[in-house]
């Protein structure tokens, strides 16, 4: 397959830990990669069909009302290996806020103004959220041995703080 979707490299990820269901791959996500790797139901479901198809993963039971639980093959390990030691794709990122900033020229100063105040609050409600609510599971599995999911939150915490900092520096200069 070797052309893994961003989808398939969630997916696989949280297979390697232990076999789960859509629902709780979603849930996952929702308290680890949500801020800087999402996956909404809409792009779990039909790729863990497509995964399934391509024998990367397979159906380890099905639940009564018919929630299937998925393990990888060994198939699904080596290209999940094969993208954790590659060297393809290390930054993408995407903020819509900062592609209105670089184009913040072509509005009125108090609407960009407003922008930038918005994007500093987005990044402050964000680590405020990042520490109450994310950091504890970070730190319950960093306690099991799994500490990179720490790591990572710290790194996006302090990327959102310097963020944050620059965005006040900037909205203190643009007020009339």
């Amino acid at each position: 397959m070797s052309n893994l979707s961003p989808t398939a490299k969630i997916i696989l990820a949280f297979l390697r830990f232990r076999p789960r269901s859509g629902y709780d791959i979603k849930q996952s996500v929702e308290i680890s990669t949500q801020f800087f790797w999402g996956a909404s139901f809409g792009q779990i479901y039909p790729e863990l069909r497509r995964l399934e198809q391509a024998g990367l993963l397979e159906v380890e039971s099905e639940g009564r009302r018919g929630r299937k639980v998925y393990r990888l093959t060994t198939a699904g390990e080596r290209e999940l290996d094969d993208w954790l030691r590659g060297d393809s794709g290390l930054f993408q990122y995407r903020d819509e806020g900062l592609l209105r900033l670089f184009f913040s020229d072509l509005i009125d100063p108090e609407t960009a103004l407003e922008n930038v105040r918005r994007m500093r609050e987005w990044r402050e409600q964000a680590v405020a959220f990042f520490r109450s609510q994310l950091e504890p599971h970070a730190q319950e599995d960093a306690d099991l041995g799994a500490r990179f999911p720490l790591r990572a939150l710290e790194f996006g915490t302090a990327w959102l703080e310097a963020q944050a900092a620059w965005l006040a520096e900037l909205e203190a200069e643009l007020e009339p």
